[in-house]
């Protein structure tokens, strides 16, 4: 371990002797000491790079300085000498330097400052000095061997780095402002938006509601006009005791009142409010029973085909409506084809998968009776299809269809869960599908006798009435009463209820639907519960989702629909009487 020592510092002492040979030539020649031997040329160190060597005494007064000190600084290597050099250093930095100097010299230690200096350009420049000791054998400081060297732009780099950091939260913040501004006015231009939407939605909703309504009205004043005129005119008739024409203007008043009860239930189909009694449906019997009636309505220049489907479902739907729709549907493609043409109603079961390329977007995915009617007519375009369903919309002349027509389809279809579809083109055709929904229950056979009104008179039984309309509900009681049954009324659901509370005996309940205070289900629900197996006569101008939400009525239940004549109040009731 010693012997390893001693060759070190042997070593270190003739590295030093070397260095200060050296250094003694250096001083000698002007020139400053590159590798063992190789002299260097000062002015060749300047044009390479702004760097100075030079060499102090051991109290760090400069003894030496090469040419190129002059050419870098205008200052002459006399001049510099000892102190002189720190006239060139910026008075800001030039306390600081001193002071490093001073401590470098009390410490033994290395020297290395940083600071402006003036050139000869009489620019300042950042400038960095490091400096190490020479030391004797006894390790005392010989002489201070230093260099020089121009950093400026590597300390502009760095004063403008720090600069950066020290405004970067600034900037940070000024650009977060900027977009949360930015944010603020893209969420206004998206409010303002939304408003400019909501405001067309509703304007287009008013357009709309405004088309029903003055269609509505149209159509209700010609019929309310047919049956003031009829009333006016046969009371006048009356006066003058001229009876024999009263049944002429009682007729018209009344098939005024017919044509205003279906203007209402096409609306309510539009609307899904109409009433339906929905059953199992043999809908290629029920083709098949139209096909003449449709051979007539469309006359002879038009070819009917009907293409039946073998083994085609059952489905489940108010067959009436059925064929309303189909009926409709024909006419619709007779008008369609003026000079004739070809008309093809055809059938077919399908399965709509869900999502595929047949199966409309809002239809559930299952089984399904395909129904067809397929015209080579006038056909549409594409913006008279997008309205074809709405209410009142009609491309036909004045006075040549209320616009009814598909809009009644449409909630019929919607309303039995089923759908309606068009395919048309212009100049080729027009062919709407109706799907409708497989029945898989047990189909029965339909009573097919049709019969006159049931004439039977009453045998004692009680009828309960519940109308809040008192001249429907006094009508319903005289028409009741005529035909013999005993009556007890009650203007409302609570009251009602009171009755089914209490010892009456009460054979069947007809009520309305929309009762104030105890609807007419709520009350036909709580009556069943006082008296089981009790007959119920619903009377509704609408189908509320309380009552016919499912598409059933429970077993011992019916209803007809408003407006009514007697005989058909007197037959339904007797009906249900006779199971």
């Amino acid at each position: 371990m010693d012997t390893t020592r001693s060759e070190r510092l042997a070593a270190l002492e003739a590295e030093n002797a070397r260095l200060r040979a050296a250094l003694a030539r250096a001083e000698a020649n002007g020139a400053w000491v590159g590798p063992p031997g190789e002299v260097i040329d000062p002015s060749a160190l300047v044009r390479l790079a702004p760097r100075i060597s030079w060499a102090a005494d051991p109290e760090g007064r400069i003894t030496g300085l090469p040419e190129s000190w002059v050419e870098l600084t205008g200052m002459e290597r006399e001049t510099a000498l000892g102190d002189g050099w720190l006239r060139l250093v910026h008075p800001d930095d030039r306390s600081a330097v001193s002071a490093a100097w001073a401590r470098a010299i009390s410490s033994l230690g290395s020297f290395e400052a940083e600071y402006r200096m003036r050139l000869s350009r009489g620019d300042y420049r950042w400038m960095h000095t490091r400096a190490l000791p020479l030391r004797g054998p006894q390790g005392n400081i010989l002489r201070w061997h230093g260099m020089t060297e121009d950093v400026h732009e590597r300390r502009a780099a760095e004063d403008s780095l720090r600069v950066l950091n020290e405004t970067l939260e600034t900037r940070v913040a000024e650009r977060t402002h900027e977009l949360a501004a930015a944010n603020a006015r893209l969420q206004s231009e998206i409010a303002e938006r939304g408003r400019a939407e909501e405001a067309l939605r509703h304007a287009q909703k008013m357009e709309a509601v405004g088309q029903l309504t003055g269609g509505i009205a149209h159509d209700f004043n010609n019929l309310l006009s047919g049956i003031l005129g009829s009333l006016s005119i046969l009371q006048k008739r009356l006066e003058l005791g001229q009876v024999d024409q009263a049944p002429r203007y009682i007729n018209s008043a009344m098939a005024s009142v017919n044509r205003a009860a279906a203007l209402t239930h096409r609306l309510l189909a539009f609307s899904r409010r109409q009433p339906l009694e929905p059953r199992p449906v043999d809908a290629q019997a029920l083709i098949a029973s139209l096909e003449e009636l449709m051979r007539r309505t469309i006359g002879p220049a038009i070819q009917l085909e009907v293409r039946p489907a073998e083994g085609l479902w059952h489905t489940l739907c108010d067959p009436h409506q059925l064929e309303n729709a189909l009926l409709n549907l024909v006419i619709n493609s007779r008008d369609a084809m003026p000079s004739g043409g070809r008309l093809t109603l055809e059938t077919e079961n399908t399965w709509l998968e869900a999502g595929g390329p047949m199966a409309p977007r809002d239809l559930a995915p299952g089984a399904y009776v395909r129904i067809r009617v397929t015209d080579t007519g006038s056909g549409m375009p594409p913006d008279v299809i997008a309205r074809a369903f709405e209410p009142f919309f009609t491309t036909k002349p004045l006075g040549h269809g209320t616009g009814l027509g598909l809009s009644m389809i449409y909630g019929f279809a919607r309303q039995s869960e089923g759908h309606v579809h068009i395919d048309s083109e212009v100049g080729r055709g027009t062919s709407v599908t109706l799907f409708l929904p497989r029945f898989l229950g047990e189909a029965q056979e339909e009573d097919k006798a049709a019969g006159a009104p049931v004439a039977a008179r009453a045998e004692g039984e009680t009828v309960l009435v519940v109308e809040d309309e008192p001249l429907l509900r006094e009508l319903v009681m005289e028409i009741l009463g005529e035909l013999g049954y005993r009556t007890i009324e009650a203007a409302d659901g609570p009251e009602g209820l009171k009755v089914v509370q209490s010892k009456k005996r009460i054979d069947l309940l007809v009520t309305d639907i929309g009762l104030p205070g105890l609807n007419g289900r709520q009350l036909a629900d709580a009556a069943r519960e006082l008296r089981p197996g009790l007959k119920v006569l619903f009377m509704t101008g609408y189908a509320e989702n309380a009552v016919f939400g499912t598409g059933y009525l429970d077993a011992g239940m019916q209803m007809i629909t408003k407006p009514f004549d007697p005989d058909a109040l007197a037959t339904r009731v007797r009906e249900m009487f006779e199971g």
